[in-house]
């Protein structure tokens, strides 16, 4: 059907002081460094280029804040499904430091005691999914990255764990689209 062939434009936020130090932020309301509003307005020509008919973010004020300052901030609509993964009791840690007492954990592989399971944050992304490919025209999201990985799982009708495969920069654009009948990665991770 011609409005599945439209593009999903995916915007994970710029660098925030906690990304910077590696420390999983989910509900934390956090806003962008310098470093970051400086990535963010390196996404402005490459938003420029696609005509979005639904630009959705996140309600935290990194993904907003990225979302005003590439072009698009009065266009877009609060989407809650868009917030980052629930760490629980590991917000503001590090792997490294959840490590030391979980040997190999993952947000992916192991639980986040207080938080979101991996099929959590896959309902909420295919909601989101669902809404995207219901637009009729290309879509912005700017949200997290753990979220955005696991929503690319899903577009390409993964298993949520599988996001652990895209690794994911602050301040990149990425573009979920199609090859025929069948969704596809089109763009990964690219910095403006």
């Amino acid at each position: 059907m011609a409005t599945e062939r439209h593009r999903v434009v995916l915007a994970r936020h710029g660098e925030t002081e906690w990304s910077k130090a590696w420390k999983h932020t989910s509900y934390t309301d956090i806003p962008l460094t310098e470093t970051g509003r400086e990535r963010a307005k390196s996404l402005v020509d490459e938003m420029a280029a696609f005509d979005f008919a639904l630009v959705l973010s996140s309600p935290l004020v990194r993904a907003l804040e990225t979302c005003k300052i590439a072009g698009l901030g009065d266009r877009a609509e609060i989407e809650p499904d868009l917030v980052e993964w629930n760490y629980g009791e590991y917000e503001g840690i590090t792997t490294a430091k959840i490590r030391e007492t979980v040997p190999g954990w993952t947000v992916f592989s192991h639980p986040s005691p207080g938080g979101e399971t991996a099929e959590q944050v896959a309902e909420r992304c295919d909601r989101v999914v669902a809404r995207a490919r219901s637009a009729g025209g290309d879509v912005a999201l700017f949200a997290h990255g753990h979220v955005l990985r696991v929503l690319t799982a899903r577009w390409l009708e993964m298993d949520p764990r599988m996001g652990k495969h895209f690794v994911l920069s602050t301040g990149t654009i990425s573009v979920l689209g199609w090859e025929r009948d069948t969704p596809a990665l089109q763009l990964w991770n690219a910095a403006g």
